[in-house]
């Protein structure tokens, strides 16, 4: 046997099995699912996520998608709740029961007790004629047949299944209640992730020095002024100040190349004209994405049409947007 085709047929079949599975369930998006996500966005109260086994780390899972994305969210082991967990549901929640055969005696034993409250019930279940799916208020259905693994008995593609379809519910809660990348941010401030979503490229460019030189200037004081800043760069103005051009060390070359005596010439001669800018109050994602587009390494920063400051690559880098 060739051990090493062998594995890679197993993990590809692994993956054909689940990615089918996926696929399978999207007939179940239907105008019960519709109702479903209607009633949790019109609802006052939480999403309270529960299930046992693997189950629970699937519903774990979930209440971090959902809080992310604007749906607030809370986790309750099955097996806890029935010990004293369930003084979290309130009258006003929602308790969604992850389970693939909606049998196990936990969930059989709760489900009534969250109706009880008076709480509403959600049953993501991959057996449709299981206890939770005969008796929750909605069905979500993961159906499924078999398990990626050759014995139907590890949880693969029923956690794969119930995953997907409790994203499937997150990203319709989502865009029902109009979620920002705004809002994203407000629940993502750190690391990279959140700076890209809040930082602008206000909070970024003052600290860098700011070079401007006049059109009719020479190359020898412009490069002088260049120098002074340490950026490598100039915005070009003319007599009204306003900006009219750049120079770069790419200019600098292009001008070595094209020129044996230079000491005549005026910047104006030897600038890129029409130099890409960013307003200051853009994100400094959306720098990033201009830089890569131009593929530039600064960009002129703006006001209105005042020239305000110099925005360099490095300084996204720096900053770990990048």
């Amino acid at each position: 046997m060739n051990l090493r085709k062998n594995i890679q047929t197993i993990a590809k079949e692994t993956l054909q099995k689940e990615s089918e599975a996926v696929k399978n369930v999207i007939k179940y998006i239907d105008g019960d699912f519709e109702a479903l996500i209607l009633a949790i966005l019109e609802s006052k109260g939480r999403l309270i996520v529960t299930g046992i086994g693997k189950s629970a780390i699937i519903a774990n899972k979930l209440v971090s998608t959902f809080n992310s994305t604007g749906t607030p969210s809370i986790f309750m082991h099955a097996a806890d709740a029935i010990h004293g967990d369930l003084g979290m549901v309130r009258e006003d929640d929602w308790v969604m029961f992850v389970s693939k055969s909606g049998n196990t005696e936990e969930v059989k034993v709760l489900l009534p007790l969250v109706k009880r409250i008076g709480a509403k019930t959600i049953g993501l279940v991959s057996n449709p004629d299981g206890y939770v799916a005969l008796h929750a208020d909605y069905v979500v259905k993961a159906l499924m047949d078999k398990e990626a693994d050759p014995n139907n008995l590890a949880p693969t593609t029923s956690t794969t299944v119930h995953l997907a379809m409790g994203d499937a519910m997150a990203i319709s809660l989502l865009y029902a209640r109009g979620f920002t990348s705004e809002d994203f941010a407000q629940y993502h401030p750190g690391g990279a992730l959140g700076k890209q979503l809040y930082l602008k490229v206000e909070d970024i460019y003052p600290k860098n020095e700011l070079p401007i030189v006049d059109e009719n200037e020479s190359i020898k004081e412009s490069i002088i002024e260049i120098s002074r800043k340490r950026l490598g760069v100039a915005a070009i103005v003319n007599k009204e100040k306003k900006l009219c051009g750049v120079f770069t060390d790419g200019d600098l070359r292009r001008m070595l190349q094209a020129h044996d005596d230079f000491s005549k010439l005026k910047i104006r001669d030897v600038m890129t004209p029409h130099p890409v800018t960013i307003q200051k109050g853009e994100y400094a994602l959306r720098a990033l994405n201009l830089m890569r587009e131009k593929e530039i390494n600064q960009l002129i920063v703006l006001e209105g049409d005042k020239i305000v400051g110099f925005l360099h690559i490095n300084d996204l880098l720096n900053e770990g947007i990048v």
